[in-house]
């Protein structure tokens, strides 16, 4: 696995839908999509007051590339073995893992841990 990486936590807060019987959104608020068999998920900034499962992101604060193995093993890894649920969206430069919002502390506290420098 990978060594530590250093972090950043996004500001903004997500939202994860599935739309089984779509191949696009009707609007263009999406932040990532990604398109199966059963449908398109699709990542959106969430409003403030938005109720429901929220989720909190950590992005590298540099990228790393696609040639350089083990990156995101090195942070989905230790979240894992703490029982934290994950969602990641790719992107070319580095990966996007998002945590539920209520479990963000915990999440920071294991990455910590793990040898992750989160700014």
């Amino acid at each position: 696995m990978s060594g530590s990486q250093r972090l950043r936590i996004v500001p903004s807060q997500f939202s994860v839908d599935h739309m089984p019987n779509s191949t696009f959104p009707d609007d263009d608020e999406w932040i990532a999509l990604v398109r199966a068999p059963e449908g398109l998920t699709v990542i959106r900034e969430a409003p403030g007051w938005a109720e429901g499962e929220i989720w909190k992101g950590f992005y590298s604060d540099g990228p790393h590339g696609m040639s350089k193995t083990g990156m995101l093993a090195a942070l989905i890894g230790p979240l894992a073995e703490a029982r934290i649920p994950v969602f990641v969206a790719s992107t070319y430069h580095a990966d996007l893992v998002l945590v539920p919002d209520n479990r963000l502390g915990e999440a920071s506290a294991t990455l910590r841990e793990a040898g992750h420098r989160i700014a």
